[in-house]
């Protein structure tokens, strides 16, 4: 486990305990005795036994369910990175509050509330009543990065302060009553810090991880690897060390996910991650704490260029692979419906002996 000059985030990652092995043994019984032919459902019964073991339940529970997203803007935008100017950052987080955004939609589908966090916007968010289902935070740690391919992204004293400030958000998500979290980001240009996080913590080239984010042409791609590639040269994060990492290369939303990613786990609640960004704060996670992968699931495979890679590296598959690539939280919107489901499957299916039904021949 790392040390953090930060109580909260120590007294966070001391809380964090393995799966409860003796749930998951009780689960996986009763999942052998329900009325199917043994396991036919696949991984969603894989999903109900990990949740026993995350919640310490034989019969895991899933109804409070939150999608947090948190915006940050990136001062690596003035080297043209992205297609979208650095203002849709603001525009979006508007989008989101007045409730017309993909995420809304998703999140109303699935029965999840959506918490929107500034962590880091340029400019102030203008006050305006957010759409039912949806709650707004103002935690803005600084007005956006600084140019990564310049200098340090942030000091070292602003990652840490965005990493409790997640922890705060999710502590106060779980005051509310929370049985599943899922990440999402929004934030013009951060594709570019998350593939400079990618290359430091997976010791891999820009190639297999700078991608065309917001769909930028072969020309911009290849300038987007050359500026990855100086901000590690000229920065020369640890990769053992998270907040080392976070303060040269990252985002302040990043650092914020990697906050709600460590408190959930210190509460023993089940995170879905997102795509490429939200996968990038979990690299950085999973530095601090060698359960954190426990807790874990891949809400889906994004459709850009590195995801695998990382998703590889902590052990975990996607739940889903709709050759979706827009973040916000929506892939991880609908692994928290299959959570919901797979725990379905525990409380509410028949055994062979409870709905009466001849079990199968020894």
């Amino acid at each position: 486990m790392i040390i953090v000059k930060s109580a909260l985030i120590q007294r966070t990652l001391s809380s964090i305990k393995p799966l409860d092995q003796k749930s998951m043994e009780k689960c996986r019984l009763h999942h052998e005795r329900l009325a199917i032919p043994l396991f036919s459902l696949g991984k969603v019964h894989e999903i109900s036994i990990k949740l026993a073991g995350i919640q310490a339940k034989e019969k895991p529970h899933i109804k409070d369910m939150c999608i947090i997203t948190m915006a940050g803007d990136h001062g690596v935008v003035e080297q043209g990175v992205s297609l979208f100017p650095q203002k849709v950052t603001l525009e979006m987080v508007k989008n989101f509050m007045l409730g017309g955004a993909a995420i809304n939609v998703f999140a109303r589908h699935v029965g999840a509330r959506l918490t929107v966090v500034d962590m880091g916007v340029m400019g102030r968010v203008p006050k305006i009543e957010s759409a039912p289902g949806t709650k707004f935070l103002e935690i803005k740690i600084a007005e956006g990065t600084k140019d990564i391919s310049k200098g340090p992204a942030m000091t070292k004293e602003q990652a840490i302060s965005a990493i409790e400030a997640g922890i705060q958000v999710i502590l106060k998500e779980t005051s509310e009553g929370l049985d599943a979290v899922a990440t999402g980001d929004m934030g013009i240009g951060n594709t570019t810090p998350s593939a400079a996080i990618g290359c430091v913590v997976l010791e891999r080239p820009p190639e297999e991880l700078v991608n065309t984010g917001t769909g930028i042409d072969e020309r911009a791609l290849k300038h987007k690897r050359e500026v990855v590639a100086k901000a590690i040269r000229l920065n020369k994060p640890d990769p053992k060390d998270p907040i080392d990492i976070l303060s040269k290369v990252g985002g302040l939303e990043i650092a914020g996910l990697v906050g709600i990613i460590i408190g959930a786990c210190s509460q023993r609640i089940p995170v879905v991650i997102d795509g490429f960004i939200s996968t990038a704060a979990t690299l950085v996670a999973d530095l601090f704490h060698p359960h954190i992968r426990d807790y874990l699931f891949a809400g889906h495979i994004s459709d850009v260029k590195g995801h695998l890679l990382m998703l590889s590296h902590l052990g975990l598959e996607p739940l889903l692979d709709l050759k979706m690539r827009l973040g916000e939280g929506t892939g991880a919107a609908m692994g928290l419906f299959l959570l919901k489901l797979a725990a379905k499957i525990s409380n509410e299916m028949l055994t062979f002996e409870e709905a009466g039904v001849e079990g199968p021949k020894v």
